[in-house]
């Protein structure tokens, strides 16, 4: 268990403050405050919104950095403290070690410094030490004018194994390989060297080029290693646990297969030489030596080194990938809702028919059907009679179409019906139905709607995701929302970490309603869980909608705390006091009310007007309780209380006859959605079943570092088809900027005259040939494929690319 800031030593709190304050760029007082109130049991949302005087408005993004710096820096204290505690048990720990253990700042150093004396089976050198073969190896080391073999002969010892001096040497080194390779300042300078220097090299495994195609952009690949974008790495780490790939970490090829003692040594083996002081000058024991030095690196520090190296990129990785799906995710979460509106929500299929269901504003379910106009039934006709019965019946304003299969034949039904009934004025939209299959047969929908099939379940779903994405898709967990980039690669316990983070800051940025907010979207409202908000909804559906959010403590288990944390989340829209429908906290209402009063106003005529709200001084009335940023962010939201940050509802428009990538033209302009943002690019529903790619340099005319510097998950773009596989199912895109089709956007590290000579004509050339070609002609000098399709400086090829969307998708 981790320790807790009351188990630590005062020092070490201040330390871990310090340490943080300085890994954030923030002051030291902003990071021990806020590690207080975390520690105290506040939230993020809470820490962000309400306590901006205690931490000096220390943002929600800021604040998460910070927990997940906090957890690891408290685990490596506890590993610090366990490691002193063994070394001291077995009585061999100096004040000069104790001084290193304290002043490692990483678990990598700690290990390092930990592993002389970690408990460990016995070993070669170890069974060495105990034939007395000690001695030999401390005087052929300091003494190499020696004679290895004359040296060695008075060690011979039989009855432990050491037969003749050829055996006898061969103890004592293992005796200086184990005790080099323990050494934590040496370890830590070839893992400097390694990290900047090592290449990651992949191969394909014997017998795998048919079985294991989906890597074959991996099956010849040296890339160095530090700048492995994570998507590229956790493919080759997959290929490698699937058994498709090969991988090793080295410097170079050549060097590393090497076994001709007389070839320049490696540059690991060098720093190992130099370490110990050791400069070969043909003497008696030099050779020797020598090949100590490079058994110690190709047999010891090798293999663990390249299994370190693996582990950290993996993480790193790891990490990445955590941070795009975070990103993506929120994105999709504050899509803007189309509101309360009577909607129509269908779930496409074919043989099993397309899933009808019928929701009022607050997403209760009015009715549902089933309608045939695909194969085989074919009944075209009479599914639209029906869906026009539906919509005359319930008025419904919105028609929600999942873009699963057959969900453009559903949309030309939808199409056709609105033209035939032109007094119907709905409009109709296909949404994502990604993770609506999980809610769908999930434990809440099952309580939600115990006797209704679990397909209605989904169209269910696919209705409400428009009227509020984040409402519905909060019933879902993370990880099935599909944006995610090699997310089950992913440490899955971080991962859930992470996401389960930004759900709360979006329904908390948003708010809720807690009159009509379901469990699921309660449960993530700061301070509470799916037991207290539980027991709010069985409340409200015992006493009826509450009336105040002072009536909020009669829930049982909702103490003062958690009222604390979750109340100026909590919505009571047309209660008793106005401001429960806002965003200032009960807490803080004695200070609207001192307001109010000072002008000689009520508290209601405040609320709106903007002129007279803006004229206030926000210092006239901040003490030491609230100040100044509370007091303005109070007169912000009596402005506009209870307002939406997400953006105004808008809509993509698929093109007509376009509905399977078969329908696809090269240079074909249409409207799309980014569905999925990676690092390498954006991925756009064109409405056609597959998802088109934009690479990250058709993205923009400059230069950018991340797709997200200009388009999120949600976005609706206009692109140019550029490519067209339908063999592969792959469709390559340009965005479209100001009606023009970028062209490729120049390399950071282009040239001057580069920058000159890349004309847009240029550019547009460059992009046809790749087009055509599935390469890219700013090529990676550390790349060795046959096929020259290297990855370019921006992401990769598309046919990189393209293996690395289908691995994604396949894993979802």
């Amino acid at each position: 268990m981790t320790t807790t800031a009351s188990e630590l030593d005062p020092n070490t709190t201040a330390n871990i403050a310090t340490l943080i304050a300085a890994e954030l760029t923030i002051d030291i007082k902003q990071a021990r405050s806020a590690i207080e109130l975390l520690d105290g049991g506040a939230t993020v949302p809470f820490i962000a919104r309400y306590r901006k005087e205690v931490t000096n408005g220390l943002t929600d993004i800021q604040l998460r950095q910070l927990e997940e710096r906090l957890i690891y820096l408290r685990e490596l204290e506890d590993r610090r403290d366990a490691i002193l505690k063994s070394i001291k048990e077995q009585e061999k720990l100096t004040p000069e070690l104790e001084q290193s253990i304290r002043e490692a700042d990483s678990k990598h150093r700690l290990e390092d410094l930990y592993l002389p004396y970690k408990k460990k089976r016995r070993t070669k050198g170890q069974l060495a030490k105990e034939a007395g073969l000690e001695p030999l190896a401390e005087s052929l080391l300091n003494d190499p004018t020696l004679d290895p073999t004359a040296t060695a002969t008075p060690y011979i010892n039989k009855e432990a194994g050491y037969e003749d001096e050829k055996a006898v040497l061969a103890g004592a080194k293992y005796i200086l390989m184990e005790r080099f390779s323990e050494e934590a300042d040496l370890l830590a300078t070839l893992r400097n060297y390694l990290n900047e220097n090592a290449h990651i090299i992949s191969t394909v495994a014997k017998e795998k080029e048919e079985s294991g195609k989906k890597y074959r952009d991996y099956f010849e690949h040296n890339e160095r290693i530090a700048k492995t974008p994570s998507h590229r790495a956790l493919a080759i780490l997959r290929g490698r646990k699937e058994s498709v790939l090969q991988v090793k970490v080295d410097i170079d090829p050549k060097t590393s297969n090497s076994t001709d003692d007389k070839q320049a040594s490696h540059p690991c083996e060098q720093m190992i030489a130099k370490h110990i002081h050791f400069i070969a000058n043909d003497r008696a024991a030099d050779h020797w030596l020598s090949e100590v030095i490079r058994w110690t690196w190709r047999v010891k520090i090798h293999s663990q080194m390249e299994n370190e190296l693996l582990s950290d990129l993996k993480s790193r990785s790891e990490d990445e990938a955590i941070k795009v799906f975070s990103q993506n995710l929120h994105d999709l979460l504050m899509a803007a809702p189309a509101g309360p509106k009577n909607t129509l929500g269908l779930d496409p299929g074919i043989r099993t028919g397309v899933k009808v269901t019928a929701l009022d504003g607050t997403g209760k379910l009015l009715s549902h059907t089933t309608i045939f106009p695909h194969e085989p039934k074919k009944e075209w006709d009479k599914s639209i009679n029906v869906l026009a019965k539906l919509c005359k019946e319930h008025a419904i304003e919105l028609i929600s179409i999942g873009n699963g299969t057959a969900s453009r034949e559903t949309d030309r039904l939808v199409s056709d019906m609105l033209k035939q009934h032109t007094d119907l004025h709905a409009t109709k939209l296909i949404v994502s139905e990604s993770g609506a299959s999980v809610y769908s047969a999930s434990e809440y929908a099952s309580k939600e709607f115990p006797k209704l099939d679990v397909s209605f379940r989904g169209a269910v779903s696919i209705a409400r995701r428009l009227q509020d994405p984040l409402a519905e898709l909060v019933k879902i967990d993370p990880k099935a929302i599909g944006v995610g980039q090699y997310q089950h690669d992913a440490n899955q316990s971080k991962l859930a970490r992470a996401l389960d983070g930004v759900v709360e800051d979006c329904v908390n940025a948003v708010g809720v309603d807690v009159n009509t907010a379901s469990a699921p979207l309660l449960a993530r409202i700061a301070g509470l869980n799916q037991t207290i908000a539980t027991n709010i909804v069985s409340y409200r559906d015992q006493y009826g909608p509450f009336k105040s959010r002072a009536t909020l403590k009669e829930v049982p288990r909702l103490g003062n705390k958690t009222y604390e944390q979750a109340a100026g989340f909590l919505r009571v829209n047309n209660g008793e006091n106005p401001l429960d429908a806002s965003a200032v906290h009960p807490e803080a209402y004695p200070l609207v009310q001192s307001i109010a009063q000072k002008h000689e106003r009520t508290v209601t005529s405040l609320i709106n007007d903007s002129a007279f709200l803006q004229s206030i001084d926000a210092h006239a009335f901040a003490d030491e309780q609230f100040g100044v940023p509370t007091v303005m962010d109070i007169l912000q939201e009596l402005e506009k209380p209870g307002r939406d940050p997400r953006p105004e509802f808008k809509t993509a428009q698929f093109k007509e006859g376009i509905e399977s990538i078969n329908d696809l033209k090269e240079n074909m302009i249409l409207e799309g959605v980014i569905s999925n943002v990676t690092n390498f690019g954006a991925f756009v529903d064109l409405g056609v079943h597959q998802d088109g790619l934009i690479h990250i340099s058709m993205l923009s005319d400059k230069f950018i570092s991340n797709p997200r510097e200009v388009v999120k998950a949600g976005d609706i773009v206009k692109v140019k088809v550029i490519e067209i596989d339908i063999e592969r199912n792959r469709i390559g895109l340009t965005r479209m900027i100001n009606e023009r089709a970028v062209t490729g956007a120049p390399s950071k590290r282009a040239t001057d005259k580069e920058r000159r000579t890349d004309k847009p004509a240029n550019r547009a050339k460059a992009a046809s040939q790749k087009s055509r070609a599935t390469g890219d002609p700013r090529r990676s000098s550390t790349s060795k494929r046959s096929d020259s399709k290297a990855p370019s400086k921006q992401g990769g090829t598309f046919a990189d690319l393209f293996a690395n969307a289908k691995q994604i998708r396949s894993k979802r």
